[in-house]
């Protein structure tokens, strides 16, 4: 049974001893989790809905959120949608300029902020903020106003305790705000972080979340309270958001990690049954897998391989269909799982897997098929911040390897102009925040959402990714080229981290390849090829071959047309901060396009 989604820090305590974890907060990889038990958690957003409450904040007010990972954002979320009040999360990478702007487009009155740096930002803008009256920080504050504005801080502690004094004054108040919030009542605003132009304000309501917790339930009917999860994806990113709502509403135990460069440590140390992640995350994975497997002896190669072919027939030609598995197959399938698949999971910390949904981006159908055949089970779905995460996903059987699944309950998927995905159901959200230009725009004459994304259904319902259609691209030759595809298809090489496709309007196809370092330096001192830097690297020729070997291999089956002519090397990683990157972790192509112009030119020269 779905809770409503201010019901959820509530009956949690309700419905489990004093005992009972709902939350353990990683601070970094090493240090103690700090658990909350159900109990503390709903007390604590009691104190927080008070707190707001006291400090003037009415329904429909706004409250921005700008941390990486913590359970002060759950706090403040659900503090929050008790008062009516809507949360507005800012990613902890957005630069200065998208803050300033997200907090005057949003009116935030109040905002959370998570550590000292992010503390002294805000101060330097709320001069610039007028809205801004409150600023509450993880980290210790004096409580004085700031110079130049109208805003106060206050530590996150005591902004707690305020509340907790206050309870018997705004008690009253917040319990019949929290009755009379609405389906139709805003939750929060998500600024999509777009590849181009000012972010926009998805606004999704209380029932937009009601109903993604609703059927999520009905489809996602293999998890429990048994169930621990990690929370690895930024808060701020509708994905994490609505997973991690949806765990608490299960009654999971929540792992929150604050820092996702050490997610690998934290995995291991949970070893939960439940993640949701982005592709990035397997490519990684399934690239130092690989390269595990090469450096075992013959003998040991011959029985990965086995168990690999095993493994694919057992998990892809009969679970996945739904079929009985033979007896034979079975027993040697579990021959394999404990000498091969078993240790790998258990190297990696998600021996104890139950699911793990993913999505974000395209990703390869053989890395699908990797992680599914040795028993990970790989849910890849697809959806958008404008649908309150999830549009469709892979059922429990039935589903195509290199599709996203069937559409949710009650989520109406058809395919339109141009092939492009259009969507209606309960989880679409009201429009963009202040911008009616941008969200008539965003829907067709009879309501359905344009997604922006090119696909296709087959008979059975099932979704499959064709391309962004914005980013689509045609040659001179009037060939149509999908960057997407072909960079998710390169991306799974292990001396490939990061791939950005050009050639609209041009001759043929290059790309700007970003080596993973890690890999190509172990290479270049097992062939003695001498380096200091990255860049040392790049400029030498045998390492050049070796990605060109690489990619030829990789682009053996595509049409001429689609093959990578030429490419160019790049000693450092497109970046969040450097713009290249949009939040979400998409690339920014105009950027990318400006920025290395003259190297482009002379691929074509």
């Amino acid at each position: 049974m779905s809770s409503i989604l201010t019901d959820i820090p509530g009956n949690g305590a309700a419905r489990y001893d004093s005992s009972r974890i709902a939350i353990n907060y990683y601070a970094d990889a090493d240090a103690a989790a700090e658990p909350i038990t159900w109990n503390e958690f709903n007390e604590q957003v009691t104190a927080m809905a008070n707190a707001l409450a006291a400090a003037g904040l009415k329904p429909g007010d706004k409250v921005a959120l700008l941390s990486s990972n913590s359970a002060a954002m759950l706090t403040t979320d659900f503090g929050a949608y008790a008062n009516g009040i809507v949360t507005v999360s800012i990613y902890a990478t957005a630069s200065a300029e998208q803050i300033k702007f997200i907090i005057n487009d949003s009116g935030a009155t109040a905002i959370l902020t998570g550590d000292a740096q992010k503390y002294s930002l805000i101060r330097a803008l709320a001069p610039k903020c007028p809205t801004l009256r409150l600023i509450i920080t993880v980290d210790g504050v004096d409580g004085k106003r700031i110079a130049g504005s109208e805003a106060r801080s206050v530590s996150f502690v005591d902004f707690l305790e305020q509340g907790r004094r206050a309870s018997a004054e705004y008690g009253a108040e917040v319990a019949a705000r929290t009755a009379a919030v609405s389906e139709d009542d805003l939750a929060t605003l998500i600024y999509t972080s777009g590849t181009t132009g000012q972010p926009k304000g998805a606004m999704l309501t209380h029932g937009n979340f009601n109903a993604a917790l609703r059927i999520h339930h009905q489809r996602l009917t293999m998890l429990s309270d048994r169930d621990t999860s990690v929370c690895f994806l930024p808060l701020s990113h509708i994905f994490e958001k609505a997973w991690t709502y949806l765990c608490l509403d299960y009654g999971m135990v929540v792992n929150v990690n604050a820092d996702p460069h050490v997610i690998n440590k934290v995995l291991k140390r949970v070893r939960p049954t439940c993640m949701c992640s982005v592709p990035r995350f397997w490519e990684k994975v399934y690239a130092a897998v690989l390269a595990k497997f090469e450096t075992a002896g013959p003998l040991k190669r011959l029985l990965i391989r086995r168990a690999l072919k095993t493994g694919g027939r057992r998990n892809l030609h009969y679970k996945r269909l739904g079929l009985k598995v033979p007896k034979w197959l079975e027993t040697r399938y579990n021959f394999y799982n404990r000498l091969v698949f078993e240790p790998v999971k258990r190297a990696i910390g998600i021996e104890n897997g139950n699911l793990f949904p993913t999505a974000g981006a395209p990703i390869s159908a053989s890395i699908v098929e990797f992680f599914r055949g040795i028993g990970v089970e790989m849910i890849i779905g697809y959806g958008l911040s404008e649908t309150t995460a999830t549009v469709t996903c892979y059922p429990q059987t039935g589903y195509e390897i290199g599709g996203v699944g069937t559409a949710m309950p009650e989520v109406e998927i058809k395919i339109g102009d141009k092939n492009e995905i259009l969507v209606k159901g309960p989880t679409v959200m009201k429009g963009y925040y202040h911008n009616e230009k941008e969200t008539a725009a965003a829907f067709d004459a009879d309501g359905w959402l344009r997604t922006g994304d090119a696909g296709v259904v087959d008979v059975s319902g099932e979704l499959t990714l064709t391309e962004r259609l914005k980013d689509l691209f045609k040659t001179s030759n009037g060939k149509y080229i999908a960057p997407q595809s072909l960079e998710t298809h390169l991306a799974q090489d292990k001396y490939i981290e990061q791939v950005a496709i050009i050639g609209d309007r041009r001759k043929y196809v290059t790309a700007i390849i970003i080596p993973a370092f890690n890999a190509l330096r172990e290479y270049a001192r097992k062939k003695k090829i001498l380096f200091i830097t990255n860049a040392d690297l790049i400029r030498n020729m045998d390492i050049h071959r070796l990605i060109q070997e690489h990619i030829d291999k990789l682009q053996a089956d595509l049409a001429s047309y689609e093959q990578i002519k030429r490419f160019i090397l790049l000693p450092h990683e497109f970046s969040v901060e450097s713009g290249e990157l949009t939040n979400t972790l998409k690339l920014r192509r105009p950027v990318i396009n400006r920025r290395y112009a003259r190297q482009i030119e002379e691929m074509y020269s």
